[in-house]
């Protein structure tokens, strides 16, 4: 029986601000080494947008409040939506650079629409965001929903979730393990384009429909990412 993994990874480590080629390339050596050590192995790898969605929808919030009414969208949620597209296309860059580091062991092509995924695919399948709304987190529970996958690992530039935001909050403390409703109550239950939280509400509230697990970690950690793969103890966040 097949083994899938599904990884939701950051836009955010894939380029901080330009594409992270060292990390890159130990990244695709730990996936291939995990693959060929079993064949009955398989890993679905979706990518975020990040620094990169972030600074481009900046970029056209800053221009967008400047224009001229005949320029501007109507509605605040035609600007979200605007915002939301320019994300989803930074997802779909990063996707494909993913994609092209793992050269010919990527027989599809990159899922940008998981309703549309292939029933089957060889070894390694790549993910990107898909339409406005929420991010590629909530595209990667889809994934795990149709492969058989009971957890997501989703990969930061966080080690942990922690009780508030470490930077503001000297006392907040980090969290090995939270149940869906208590992560909610943290998260919420709203997007906004850019929204940048450990998870992705609107996708915790699929997992938490679907029954899968989110492990959060540290996606630079190499090591700890391998001891995840290996179902071996590491360092993170189980929600769940």
């Amino acid at each position: 029986m097949m083994q899938t993994k599904v990884i939701s990874i950051g836009g955010s480590i894939i380029a901080p601000d330009l594409p992270d080629q060292e990390f890159l390339m130990q990244f695709t050596h730990v996936v291939v080494s995990w693959l060929v050590s079993h064949p009955n192995r398989s890993i679905v790898l979706v990518a975020g947008g990040g620094a990169v969605a972030r600074t481009y929808q900046g970029a056209y919030r800053t221009i967008e409040a400047k224009l001229g009414p005949t320029q501007r969208f109507n509605t605040e949620k035609a600007r979200d939506t605007a915002a939301d597209w320019i994300g989803v296309m930074a997802t779909r860059l990063n996707a494909e650079l993913l994609r092209a580091c793992f050269g010919p062991m990527v027989h599809e092509p990159v899922v940008t629409n998981p309703m549309e995924a292939p029933t089957s695919f060889n070894r390694i399948l790549i993910g990107s965001g898909w339409k406005p709304g929420f991010s590629s987190d909530y595209d990667a529970v889809l994934l795990a929903t149709k492969y058989g996958a009971n957890t997501v690992v989703n990969l930061s530039n966080i080690a942990q979730v922690y009780t508030a935001d470490p930077k503001k909050d000297e006392s907040a403390q980090p969290i090995v393990s939270i149940s869906w409703a208590d992560f909610r109550k943290m998260v919420g239950n709203e997007w906004t384009p850019g929204m940048n939280t450990p998870f992705d509400p609107i996708a915790s509230q699929l997992a938490e429909e679907k029954g899968i697990k989110v492990i959060c970690a540290a996606g630079k950690d190499l090591e700890n990412f391998a001891h995840i793969l290996n179902d071996e103890d590491f360092l993170g966040t189980t929600i769940g």
